[in-house]
């Protein structure tokens, strides 16, 4: 872990807005006791009343919080993609799984990340439904804790170091999407020794890489960049690494490509890349 004033201050930030990201998360659920209204965007992908009020807290909050820096948000930037991204720059995913929210289960989280250079440097993935909380920057490693939606990081319980595990012996542990598993990721699978697959939805599962639990997380389907940065910090933290398929580093802010991924692999053992 690095030491010194730079240390410290991340560190700070990375409770402060590990708090907002928990008053984000209550809002979801105050949300999903009112109503959640949900429609269709013009993708056609939906949309509900909680993924604009974990927006709206997290928008606000990080105003304060990072005052002048850029905020790409999932919903923001229907409205207004930014001109550009110079230096640091936030990503907000403010409700991750929405298709697992309407279908009543638990797979869905809030995901903010730091950009800095084109690279995810700090990640945090929250499962309010779960209250569980993945969370992680670089060169202060990654942790998982619970946390109440709504509590302040000073009320976090259960808080434990995490690191991904190396390549098994046996046969792996892959988890995939449960919503957007396509032909391209069947085929990348079945040319692998995989023994389990982790179906979920939303960055929930970088959580599991990132604690050990799996192995490796294929897409190789079109996705978003606020979809995978905050779990690709988490995970970089935790010991593993995301990248393209061909084992290309993935960058962010790709404003002329509308903050759009083609395709990634999650390896818990970078090795194994």
């Amino acid at each position: 872990m690095t030491n010194g004033p730079i240390a410290d201050e991340l560190a700070r930030l990375l409770d402060a807005l590990t708090t907002l990201v928990s008053q984000a998360s209550a809002a979801i659920l105050a949300a999903c006791r009112s109503g959640l209204a949900a429609r269709a965007k013009a993708d056609l992908s939906p949309v509900t009343a909680a993924d604009e009020a974990a927006e709206a807290v997290l928008l606000a909050g990080l105003a304060k919080l990072l005052p002048g820096t850029p905020v790409v948000s999932e919903e923001a930037v229907a409205q207004a993609a930014p001109a550009k991204l110079d230096g640091s720059f936030v990503l907000v995913d403010p409700l991750d799984g929405t298709r697992e929210l309407i279908a009543g289960r638990d797979e869905f989280t809030v995901n903010v990340a730091i950009v800095s250079a084109g690279r995810p440097v700090l990640g945090i993935v929250a499962a309010p439904a779960l209250g569980l909380l993945w969370r992680g920057a670089d060169n202060m490693g990654a942790e998982r804790m619970r946390l109440s939606p709504g509590a302040p990081i000073s009320a976090a319980a259960e808080r434990v170091p995490i690191h991904t595990r190396r390549l098994p012996g046996g046969g792996l542990v892959a988890a995939v999407s449960r919503s957007h598993l396509d032909r391209e990721t069947e085929a990348f699978l079945a040319r692998l020794p995989i023994a389990e697959r982790l179906s979920c939805g939303s960055a929930i599962k970088f959580g599991r890489l990132a604690e050990g639990s799996a192995d490796v997380y294929p897409r190789l389907s079109p996705t978003c960049e606020w979809d995978v940065a905050a779990g690709h910090a988490l995970l970089s933290a935790a010991g593993g690494t995301v990248t393209r398929p061909d084992g290309a580093p993935l960058r962010y802010g790709g404003i002329a490509d509308r903050f759009r991924i083609p395709a990634f692999v999650a390896w818990a053992d970078p090795a194994r890349r």
